[in-house]
């Protein structure tokens, strides 16, 4: 069998050089081999030498809440990280497919990020918007500028729950109406507002959830409609005529579900929901918390996928690379009806976060991340739909760009969740050296959604290690 040599441009942006073999060889007699090794990255983690696993874990449980949970069965100690890989106390690297929660946008410690955020804390970390400071304008000017139409309007604040709790709370003053409808198997937030729009029981608590409804979900692989946008719609026309007064507050969705389990609407869903919506006197939301900044690769925003203008867009999690961020942007006339009274937020768009949030837009478009995830995302995505045709245990692969899915069935025609499954090849992926997430309901999708840094032989090695893991179950 023959080698291959192959040129490797790592996030680094260093050209290496390393010896692979061919597919051939990979399954040669049948055979899957296990992957040998992360490809070749120039950086060395730093000695480590603080407390390791069991001592922080003992101190997690004793002074940190019991809802707190962790992956794997023997948790991982994470002490460092680096454009698209983490290292554990052991120096052990890690492909992070899972972006801290698909929160990393640029990569890990992204060093023009890290200069930004830097160089504002020797100057100033804290004023609030009660004195003048540039950062918070020239963010705010910078992010408005990534938006269609009249959104031009810009509050910054913590989290996306934040900017759920704000958007819900605008549509509610603006339209007069109470009523809010979102999808079921939506996550929009944790906190007693926003956990009400949220619709998967293992996130919701028995407490008053106020006026919301949760329509179907128009999933293309589990929904009852399948790809049927139109009658999904005609369900949303039906909760307003029997569920309310006929006139509703605002209607909240993710463009691609995340903690659902990576589920893409079905097309054309948004367009014609946005229109009865909007004659029933509510505002469009749009949750961008996962899916905005170029992570879908075909567009930078999830909703331009569904070709719609929402009246109401929130964001967080990639908008600051693992800053403590997030931004709801909407209308002049929507954002009038907040000046009726104080609105305030004491560290929405503090002058550390917004150099910081406005680097990450800066990285993003010098480095042409969004083209980066669509060519990237397309060759993973092929890779993987080859693995789903071999292996029957993978009911679906979907997803765009590097915000990807792939749901385990124990069988293909009852897309009966295979749950123990996935717990194994979590295990499985996790001693290979690959870190991705779970979600869907029965936490059996894998959520394939990395820094997006992620490069084409990273994306190789974790269908290598999917691939070698599947075949020893």
């Amino acid at each position: 069998m023959a080698l291959q040599r192959k040129l490797l441009n790592g996030c680094a942006g260093i050209p290496k050089f390393r010896w692979l073999s061919n597919e051939g060889l990979r399954h040669f007699s049948g055979q899957v081999a296990a992957p040998t090794e992360l490809p070749r990255f120039d950086y060395q983690p730093k000695p480590y030498k603080g407390p390791l696993a069991d001592e922080v874990l003992e101190k997690r449980k004793k002074f940190l809440g019991p809802s707190l949970f962790h992956y794997y069965q023997k948790p991982l100690n994470i002490v460092e990280g680096k454009m698209q890989y983490l290292y554990d106390e052991n120096g052990k690297r890690y492909l992070d497919a899972f972006a801290g929660i698909v929160t990393v946008s640029c990569g890990h410690c992204h060093p023009e990020v890290l200069d930004a955020i830097m160089e504002q804390s020797k100057l100033l970390q804290h004023a609030t918007t009660i004195y003048l400071h540039h950062a918070i304008g020239d963010f705010a000017e910078a992010l408005a500028s990534k938006m269609p139409g009249n959104l031009k309007v810009v509050y910054f604040v913590n989290s996306g729950t934040e900017a759920n709790e704000l958007a819900m709370l605008m549509a509610r003053l603006y339209s007069g109406h109470l009523n809010m409808i979102a999808l079921r198997n939506a996550y929009h937030g944790g906190s007693s507002n926003t956990i009400g729009l949220t619709a998967l029981n293992t996130w919701k608590y028995p407490i008053p959830q106020g006026e919301i409804h949760h329509v179907l979900n128009p999933n293309p692989y589990r929904g009852a409609f399948g790809s049927d946008a139109k009658r999904y719609a005609e369900d949303v026309q039906d909760h307003i005529d029997h569920g309310t007064s006929g006139k509703v507050a605002g209607f909240i969705a993710e463009t691609i579900q995340g903690v659902g389990g990576t589920v893409e609407l079905a097309p054309g869903y948004l367009k014609l929901v946005y229109d009865i919506v909007r004659k029933a006197g509510g505002v469009c939301i749009a949750d961008e918390v996962q899916t905005g900044f170029g992570r879908t690769g075909s567009h930078y925003w999830g909703f331009e996928t569904q070709g719609v203008t929402p009246d109401i867009v929130t964001m967080a999690k990639g908008i600051g690379n693992g800053l403590p961020l997030g931004a709801v942007v909407t209308t002049p006339e929507i954002a009038s009806v907040m000046a009726q009274k104080i609105q305030f937020n004491t560290f929405g768009g503090n002058p550390v976060c917004s150099a910081g949030g406005h680097a990450v837009l800066k990285v993003i478009e010098k480095e042409q991340r969004q083209k980066h995830c669509a060519e990237v995302g397309s060759h993973l995505i092929g890779r993987l739909r080859d693995l789903e045709k071999r292996y029957d245990i993978i009911g679906d692969v979907r997803g765009r760009g590097l915000m990807l899915g792939i749901e385990l069935v124990t069988d293909r025609k009852e897309k009966t969740p295979a749950k123990a499954e996935t717990g194994v090849l979590f295990e499985k992926l996790k001693d290979l050296g690959v870190l991705v997430g779970k979600g869907g309901l029965h936490g059996n999708v894998f959520r394939i959604k990395p820094p997006m840094c992620f490069s084409k032989d990273d994306a190789d090695f974790l269908v290598d290690a999917l691939d070698y893991s599947l075949s020893k179950l």
